[in-house]
């Protein structure tokens, strides 16, 4: 069929209701989890939600590198919308930024009117939280090296870079984990608590979905699926990583360094 157009109109696909079912499950599963301690329907909905998501992208993947149908218009609205989640994301640190200065710059006398509250002892900013700042800048950096490599069709570079900013990912996440492992407080621990593992909590997860999402560029790249003037999919895991890391040099220096 020929159009005269160059927009995208999606052919029907089961993933949007599917992918909104098993979102569901999860939520529901999350319930159950913390109520029952039973975590066999989480599981459940994890799975389902993993294979769909998979499988969503793949048929995204095959719209936009093999059937050519994101055009330089449909690229133009695909960045326009990363920018437009970014921004959401964004909004949504800022309310945890707020509520911990909200409840820092005047402690109240529950908390015994200084900051940590009485009772708490902080993290030390210079140890694993300074590490693991260097280790985000030093992604931030080889992010931007594979991307230079993408535009001068360097593919090796490329993967390189790309295969050191994953793995640096992943670092990140494993210190983070042994930082809440060996936390002298947890999330219950006053207002200081509540603030830090929603705040930090909330940053590790997007470590791990940008990890995860400069993964699949990996793979993809890998198979050849970037081009040096289409690789939209590339440029927008690299502007939610630099967007990972900007929230966490504002986490450190308010929450760790000053907040401690």
């Amino acid at each position: 069929m020929t159009k005269n157009h160059p927009f995208h109109l999606v052919d029907i696909s089961p993933w949007p209701i599917l992918g909104a079912l098993s979102t569901m499950i999860t939520m529901l599963g999350l319930i159950k989890w913390f109520h029952l301690y039973n975590n066999n329907l989480i599981l459940i909905g994890l799975l389902s939600t993993s294979l769909i998501m998979y499988q969503w992208w793949r048929d995204v993947t095959r719209e936009g590198t093999f059937q050519g149908l994101h055009t330089n218009k449909v690229a133009k609205n695909l960045r326009w919308g990363m920018i437009l989640f970014i921004t959401s994301e964004i909004f949504f640190f800022i309310s945890f930024f707020w509520a911990f200065f909200h409840n820092s710059l005047a402690p109240n006398i529950d908390i015994g009117m200084i900051w940590p509250p009485k009772g708490i002892e902080s993290f030390n900013p210079i140890e694993i939280p300074l590490l693991n700042t260097l280790i985000l800048l030093t992604s931030g950096l080889t992010v931007t090296w594979a991307h230079h490599s993408l535009m001068e069709n360097d593919y090796y570079q490329t993967l390189q870079a790309l295969i050191l900013t994953v793995i640096l990912g992943m670092i990140f996440s494993m210190f983070q984990l042994f930082e809440y492992l060996e936390a002298p407080f947890t999330i219950s621990d006053s207002i200081y608590g509540s603030t830090f593992f929603m705040a930090t909590g909330f940053h590790g997860l997007h470590v791990l979905i940008g990890s995860t999402f400069l993964l699949i560029c990996t793979i993809r790249h890998f198979n050849n699926h970037f081009s040096s003037i289409h690789h939209f999919g590339f440029e927008a895991a690299a502007w939610y990583w630099h967007f990972v890391d900007v929230v966490w040099l504002f986490l450190y220096i308010s929450i760790y360094w000053w907040g401690s």
